[in-house]
């Protein structure tokens, strides 16, 4: 049996591998004897065939992975291992292949064909980066699967905030690791066991990435004030860096959002308190609102926030250049 797990998203794939290897050693090889790993980009046409050969007379199948395969230097190999599988297709063996390469990607020649002969296997699977909306659906997925639930919202902030699957559980796992942390410390313990830990917007914007970069904080104040020449320069540092498009629009959005939330209350005569404590915000980010929000009418930032949508469902649908219209909506800031 061969297998081939490959695409750019390699968290699902390493995932499904995983739980592959975890198969086999619980239902043939617990002592795990029988499973063999080698690194593809590193391998020779001989390592990989030492490795499907039964260790002894008292193996029947082995698990062997094979990882990156089509990195190899060699101009020979690809050919030459096509041979070796076609006549493994059908043995006792399970040969995984796991490769970030993906359909889309032009091979020619040996290449292409090893592709085609593991890419029409029965159990081949292409692992192609998720979607916004299939990424927040991930996030709540993976929430519940640890016993926790993820507001729309914080599903929504934490899928624009994290460039892979990597990063987004690993910052949901120390959010959720601290929300129980928190009720177990503010509750009894009979209470902690049957509460569901609720993750709010809140919590992801106050703990992913070190409390948000020092920078789009600066960003978002230069836009709030209106201050152009600092907001472009921020707004180039930001991009040079490396910045995530949807992290950058994201944190621009949520921020001229909170602004004409707080330029509302503040016309219906609330105070920085008052505020605080209405929106469910931390003091810290009101102060900064209330001093951008003075510098804007209710019109102007809804006007803002609407260029700010487009500008979202431009760049998800890929009809948009972020850097370009931003740099138009902080040049005709007024």
């Amino acid at each position: 049996m061969i297998i081939f797990l490959y695409g750019p998203d390699d968290f699902r794939a390493k995932r499904k591998l995983n739980e592959l290897k975890e198969k086999f050693r619980r239902e043939i090889n617990k002592t795990g004897t029988d499973l063999a790993e080698i690194d593809g980009e590193k391998a020779t046409l001989r390592d990989i065939n030492e490795l499907i050969a039964p260790a002894s007379l008292f193996s029947k199948k082995r698990m062997v992975v094979v990882e990156n395969i089509f990195l190899n230097k060699s101009t020979s190999i690809f050919g030459e291992l096509a041979k070796l599988l076609i006549k493994e297709e059908k043995g006792e063996n399970i040969i995984i292949f796991r490769d970030s390469i993906a359909k889309k990607d032009k091979l020619t020649g040996p290449k292409a064909e090893l592709f085609k002969l593991l890419s029409g296997q029965k159990y081949s699977q292409e692992f192609l980066n998720l979607s916004r909306s299939d990424l927040i659906k991930w996030v709540k997925s993976e929430a519940l699967a640890s016993e926790a639930e993820v507001s729309p919202e914080a599903a929504t902030l934490l899928s624009a905030l994290s460039e892979n699957l990597w990063q987004a559980k690993n910052e949901l796992e120390k959010i959720i690791a601290f929300k129980k942390a928190s009720l177990l410390l503010n509750s009894s313990e009979e209470k902690n066991a049957s509460t569901p830990v609720m993750i709010e917007e809140q919590d992801v914007y106050n703990m992913v990435r070190g409390k948000l970069d020092t920078n789009i904080f600066s960003l978002t104040d230069a836009i709030g004030a209106g201050n152009k020449g600092q907001a472009l320069k921020l707004l180039e540092e930001q991009i040079e860096s490396g910045a995530a498009e949807t992290y950058l629009l994201t944190m621009i959005l949520r921020q001229f959002k909170i602004i004409l939330r707080i330029r509302d209350a503040l016309d219906s005569g609330g105070n920085g308190r008052s505020i605080a404590s209405s929106l469910k915000l931390h003091p810290f980010i009101v102060q900064k609102g209330i001093s951008q929000a003075r510098f804007f009418s209710p019109k102007i930032l809804k006007k803002i926030l609407s260029r700010l949508v487009r500008m979202d469902y431009e760049l998800k649908t890929g009809q948009g250049d972020l850097k370009t219209g931003l740099t138009m909506l902080i040049a005709g800031l007024k």
